[in-house]
C-alpha cells in the first residue's frame, strides 16, 4: 500500500508529512514520555506544530491497532513490539524534531501536574469584566483560594494560565508577606 500524505494544515516546515513518519514519532514519544495521554501528546505537537490535530489522533489509533502501544484509562504506554519498532526506525526521523517533541510532550504532562494542583476558574460578569477564582488543592484539601477581578476576558485567562504556572511562587510570597514580621 503506498505511503499516505498527511495532512499539513498547521504544521511548519520541517514538521512531519507521512503517516508512517507520525507513528513512528507517536511511538517513540510514548516510550520516551509515557504513560502519556491523547491529550497531552495533542497539546504537545500543535504547539510545537509538528504533526496536524487529525493525524494524531489517527496514527494514535494505528498504533494501538498494531500492537505498538496500549491505552488504559486514557494512558497509553509502549508494548514491547512498541520498542522494539520505536528502537530501530526512529533514526529515519530527524533528531531536532525528536527533541522538539519530547520537550513539547514534558512541557504538556508539566502542565496537567499544575493543573491538578494549581487551578483557576473564570466568571463573566453581565458588564464584561470578568472574576478569576485561584484555588490550590493538595490531598483534597483545599489550601488557598483567592477572586481577583479582571477588565476582560483576555485578560482573565493571562491570569489563569500564570496561575496555573506560578501559583507555589505566588502562595509562598503571600504566606512569607503574611507572616513576617513588622519593624
Amino acid at each position: 500500500m503506498p505511503e499516505r500524505e498527511a495532512f499539513t494544515a498547521g504544521v511548519r516546515p520541517g514538521g512531519l508529512t507521512t503517516s508512517t513518519e507520525i507513528r513512528l514519532l507517536l511511538c517513540y514519544l510514548v516510550q520516551h514520555s509515557g504513560p502519556v495521554t491523547q491529550q497531552q501528546l495533542e497539546t504537545a505537537l500543535m504547539d510545537a506544530q509538528l504533526v496536524n490535530y487529525f493525524e494524531i489522533g489517527s496514527g494514535l489509533d494505528d498504533i494501538r491497532r498494531q500492537g505498538l502501544v496500549a491505552c488504559s484509562k486514557g494512558e497509553y504506554t509502549i508494548t514491547p513490539k512498541g520498542r522494539r519498532v520505536a528502537g530501530e526506525l526512529t533514526r529515519d526521523l530527524p533528531l531536532s524534531v525528536r527533541e522538539r517533541a519530547v520537550a513539547a510532550v514534558v512541557k504538556a504532562q508539566l502542565w496537567t501536574r499544575k493543573q491538578a494542583e494549581y487551578s483557576a476558574v473564570i466568571s463573566e460578569r453581565a458588564d464584561g469584566h470578568c472574576t478569576v477564582r485561584c484555588m490550590i488543592n493538595r490531598l483534597d484539601e483545599r489550601l488557598f483560594c483567592l477572586e481577583l477581578g479582571m477588565p476582560d476576558r483576555l485578560t482573565a485567562e493571562l491570569v489563569k494560565k500564570q496561575f496555573i504556572l506560578k501559583g507555589n511562587e505566588i502562595y509562598q510570597l503571600l504566606i512569607n508577606k503574611l507572616t513576617e514580621d513588622e519593624l
